[in-house]
C-alpha cells in the first residue's frame, strides 16, 4: 500500500508542471525577439542620429542638437556643387538601373531556363562583384579607365556601377524564375508563340515584382556606392558621396547631415516600393 501511495508523488516530482513548460517556448521566443530587436536599433541608430543632427543650429556637427532649424537643408539645395554632385549621381543611378536591370534579367534567363555550357561558373563570374571587395574593383578599375579617358565622367561610372549593379538583379530575378512552372511557358511555345513572344507576355509578367525589386537595389547600390566612386571621380564628374568624403575632411558642417537625410530619404522609400512589390505578388500568387 505504501509502494502504490508513493508512485503518484514520485511522477509528480520528476515531471515538470504544466505552467513551466508551457512557459519555456514563450521565454525563448521573447528573449529572441529582444536580441533581434536590440541588433537592428544598435544597427538603425546611428543613421536614425544623423536626422537630428542635421536640424541643430550650430555651424558643426552636434548631439545631441540645441535648437531647430532647416537652414541646413536650405545650403544643400542652394549650393551648386551639392546639386551638381546630387543629378550627377542620381542620373548615373537610372541608367545603371536601366542597363543592370536588362543584362541582369536576360543572364538569370539564360541560367535558370537555358542550357548553356558552364552555366554555374558563369554565374559565379557574374555574382563576382559582391564577394570581392570593393577596394580591390575601385584599384582594377581605375587603372583600367584612366588610360581610355573613362575616370570621371558618365559613362565610366555606368560602366563600372552596372558590373556592380547586376549580380542584385540577377539574384532577385533568379528566384523569381524558378517559382515559375516552365510548362506556361511550353504551353504558349506550343501554342505558335515565338521565344520572345513568350518571354514578353508570358515569363515577364510573372516575374514583374522580381525584376522591379532587382531594379530598386540596383538603384541604391550605385546611389550610395563610395569607395569606386572615390577612386574614378573627376574635378567635374564627381557623386554625391564622393562630394560627402570631401566635405568631411574640410568643411565638417551640419550640410552633410541634411545630404545624408535626404540619401537616407531616398532609399527609404524606394525600399517601401519593393516591400509594396513584394507584398504585392505575394498576394497575387494567392
Amino acid at each position: 500500500m505504501s509502494t502504490l501511495s508513493e508512485t503518484p508523488a514520485l511522477d509528480a516530482l520528476q515531471s515538470p508542471p504544466a505552467s513551466r513548460a508551457a512557459l519555456s517556448p514563450h521565454l525563448g521566443r521573447w528573449l529572441l525577439h529582444g536580441f533581434v530587436g536590440l541588433v537592428l536599433i544598435f544597427l538603425l541608430l546611428p543613421t536614425l542620429l544623423v536626422v537630428p543632427m542635421s536640424l541643430g543650429e550650430a555651424s558643426y556637427i552636434q548631439f545631441p542638437p540645441k535648437g531647430f532649424t532647416l537652414k541646413w537643408y536650405h545650403a544643400y539645395f542652394a549650393d551648386a556643387d551639392w546639386m551638381s554632385a546630387t543629378w550627377f549621381s542620381l542620373k548615373i543611378a537610372v541608367a545603371t538601373t536601366v542597363s543592370a536591370t536588362v543584362v541582369g534579367t536576360l543572364a538569370s534567363f539564360a541560367i535558370v531556363r537555358g542550357s548553356l555550357p558552364g552555366a554555374a561558373a558563369l554565374q559565379a563570374l557574374t555574382l563576382a562583384p559582391l564577394i570581392v571587395p570593393h577596394i580591390v574593383l575601385a584599384v582594377a578599375l581605375y587603372l583600367v579607365f584612366a588610360p581610355i579617358g573613362l575616370t570621371g565622367n558618365f559613362f565610366g561610372f555606368a560602366i563600372a556601377h552596372t558590373m556592380m549593379s547586376v549580380p542584385y538583379v540577377m539574384l532577385t530575378v533568379s528566384a523569381s524564375l524558378q517559382r515559375i512552372d516552365p510548362a506556361l511557358e511550353l504551353a504558349a511555345l506550343n501554342c505558335g508563340a515565338t521565344r520572345a513572344q513568350a518571354f514578353w507576355h508570358v515569363v515577364l509578367p510573372n516575374i514583374a515584382p522580381g525584376v522591379a525589386a532587382g531594379a530598386v537595389f540596383a538603384f541604391l547600390a550605385s546611389f550610395d556606392e563610395a569607395t569606386v566612386a572615390f577612386f574614378i571621380s573627376g574635378v567635374e564628374g564627381k557623386t554625391i558621396t564622393r562630394k560627402l568624403f570631401e566635405d568631411i575632411d574640410y568643411n565638417l558642417t551640419p550640410v552633410i547631415a541634411a545630404a545624408s537625410t535626404v540619401m537616407v530619404v531616398i532609399s527609404l522609400v524606394l525600399m517601401g516600393g519593393v516591400e509594396w512589390l513584394r507584398s504585392r505578388g505575394a498576394k497575387a500568387a494567392q
